[in-house]
């Protein structure tokens, strides 16, 4: 009887280990459109969504995603729900929205602001070519009762100020959301490398995970491919930061390079983290 108790605990101890794990990953997708010839959505979505499945992120926030590539995820990603909406308001314009394994994950509460001066409305803010948003989502696991929240984003490709506001902006809408400094995430495509002034600001109160795997992080240097499946991938522009306040470690970190007969499934490759919620 000691033995089964025993191993029953061991069992429950293991389990509880696990369910503090969460895996993370940030997509650009790049939109649909044609005009990329071989490199179309049309053919592409599928290895895509089987890429991603494989990997099974408990949370993928992704960016350039129009209402038909929603769509078309959200009926094939099986077992994940999805939050957000489009930068011109409800299922307009492309998405930053966020996917979660719904079997694990419970959402507690979610919305989308625009980085502008106005974030509550449909807006683009300073210098900005485009307006940009950023949907979050506060997650409890529904075995642990852990809770963390993801903030999900696409910064502007050509807005100096509007990239340096956009940093600031989450930052004062991570402090304002979450005053009990529960673990803390932000994911995207800030269209910025990592010795950028607009990434500085996101320093002072983030850390960078490719910065914190103790094995080093697995992949290339970069994430911006641009389909160009023979050159070297080193710009790196695509991110998952985690507060400095949280109380969680960064297990594994790697950009994935997968690739099916010399094409990849995006112009971006994906960024995956494994984190421990409690260590």
């Amino acid at each position: 009887m000691k033995s089964l108790l025993a191993g029953f605990s061991l069992f429950f101890c293991l389990n509880l280990l696990s369910a503090q794990e969460v895996s993370l990953m940030t997509y650009n997708i790049r939109m649909s459109t044609e005009s990329d010839g071989a490199d179309a959505w049309s053919k592409r979505k599928e290895y895509l969504t089987s890429q991603v499945l494989f990997y099974a992120p408990d949370v993928m926030g992704v960016q350039e995603a129009l209402p038909e590539q929603m769509d078309y995820l959200g009926k094939h990603l099986t077992g994940y729900k999805h939050i957000g909406v489009g930068r011109e308001g409800k299922n307009k314009g492309e998405f930053s929205a966020i996917f979660y394994n719904a079997n694990r994950l419970k959402v507690l509460e979610d919305d989308t602001f625009w980085l502008s001066e106005t974030p509550e409305k449909i807006s683009t803010g300073w210098d900005a070519a485009l307006p940009r948003i950023c949907t979050y989502a506060l997650f409890k696991d529904k075995k642990s009762g852990e809770k963390f929240y993801v903030f999900n984003t696409h910064f502007d490709h050509v807005g100096i100020e509007a990239r340096k506001n956009a940093s600031a902006l989450i930052l004062a809408k991570i402090k304002e959301l979450n005053p009990k400094n529960l673990p803390a995430f932000v994911s995207g495509d800030l269209n910025l490398e990592p010795d950028s002034a607009p990434i500085a600001v996101l320093k002072t109160e983030l850390d960078d995970t490719h910065d914190l795997a103790p094995n080093g992080a697995f992949g290339p240097i970069g994430t911006f491919n641009g389909f160009k499946f023979t050159e070297p991938v080193t710009r790196r522009i695509d991110y998952i930061f985690q507060a400095k306040s949280n109380n969680s470690k960064v297990l594994k970190h790697a950009t994935l390079s997968d690739s099916k007969d010399l094409h990849y499934p995006s112009d971006h490759l994906p960024v995956y983290v494994l984190i421990d919620l409690k260590p």
